[in-house]
């Protein structure tokens, strides 16, 4: 299934986080906290992603209760508005 975010939205794959304590005790999804870090997999057609460089393969780290949560074949995605991108991540 292929998903285009409209205008001024964008389609962010969720990256997964494996927490551990520090004496090696894997937490459960329940247990952890909500990851704010993931990679644009689709752009709308704002002109303003241009501007701020945001396009797909980016990753950005957004707001923490931000966005609508969806799932496509199996993998976690958020639809995030455009003022919930907060930041760009360069490696």
């Amino acid at each position: 299934m292929k998903v285009m975010p409209l205008e001024e939205r964008v389609l962010v794959k969720v990256e997964l986080t494996q927490e551990k304590t520090k004496s090696g005790i894997y937490l459960p999804d329940t247990a952890k906290e909500k990851t704010q870090q993931g990679e644009i997999v689709e752009v709308g057609t704002s002109e303003d992603f241009n501007k701020m460089g945001i396009k797909k393969g980016v990753k950005v780290i957004f707001a923490k209760y931000a966005g609508t949560e969806i799932k496509i074949d199996n993998e976690d995605y958020l639809i995030l508005n455009k003022t919930d991108v907060l930041a760009k991540v360069e490696q």
